[in-house]
């Protein structure tokens, strides 16, 4: 029988949190988003998502005593050598001053993708992708963390397009779908995305080791 779990979403990011509790909407868990519980954002040294995820899933654990998941996810640009990559969401040096935290979000994600399209201005290589890893663990010494990922092939744009979503959203442009990231209903989003594949994976990863 499926009994429902108590996950600690490792995040304080508004935007990222709202798409995971769309994505894990079918499961058998209740999703509480960190910021809930006065946690502060763990440190992120690590120079690989999956290292980052790692150590944002066992912070949220150990602060919490509960089972916890955590997402690291970025921008990888080929030209670039895979940067911004783990430094996607400060990758443009932005004083943080006091004030709303959506706000301090917005004008960084503003300057990030300003300093992403000054240093592509010359580039005729334009590929790259959006990466997620999620990591969930059962505690913060759990020695066989699950551990999903997703990839999103696009191009870069020469400036960005439309309004929707978040970060790098206006920039990356789908060949697929003939649309940036920006322009997708959040519905088309949140079926094709990269943290729409990772969340499949991990869906099936609860459901076949932690029996939910």
């Amino acid at each position: 029988m499926n009994q429902r779990l108590r996950l600690v979403l490792a995040s304080n990011n508004a935007g990222k949190l709202a798409e995971l509790q769309a994505l894990f909407a079918p499961l058998a868990l209740e999703l509480v988003a960190q910021p809930s519980l006065g946690l502060a954002e763990a440190e992120e040294p690590h120079a690989t998502f999956i290292e980052n995820a790692l150590a944002k899933a066992r912070h949220a654990a150990r602060a919490t005593g509960q089972a916890a998941l955590a997402d690291d996810s970025g921008l990888c640009v080929d030209a670039l050598g895979g940067a911004p990559g783990v430094a996607s969401a400060h990758y443009a040096a932005l004083p943080m001053p006091d004030g709303d935290r959506e706000q301090r979000r917005w004008q960084q994600d503003a300057a990030n993708n300003r300093l992403l399209l000054q240093r592509l201005h010359d580039s005729g290589e334009r590929r790259a992708r959006f990466v997620c890893t999620l990591v969930a663990l059962r505690s913060a010494d759990d020695p066989q963390p699950l551990v999903a990922g997703g990839e999103w092939p696009g191009e870069i744009l020469t400036a960005p397009r439309g309004t929707g979503g978040f970060g790098y959203d206006p920039l990356l442009f789908i060949p697929a779908l003939g649309a940036s990231v920006a322009e997708l209903p959040r519905e088309l989003k949140n079926t094709h995305s990269h943290r729409a594949l990772a969340c499949r994976q991990m869906l099936q990863l609860l459901q076949s080791h932690w029996r939910l």
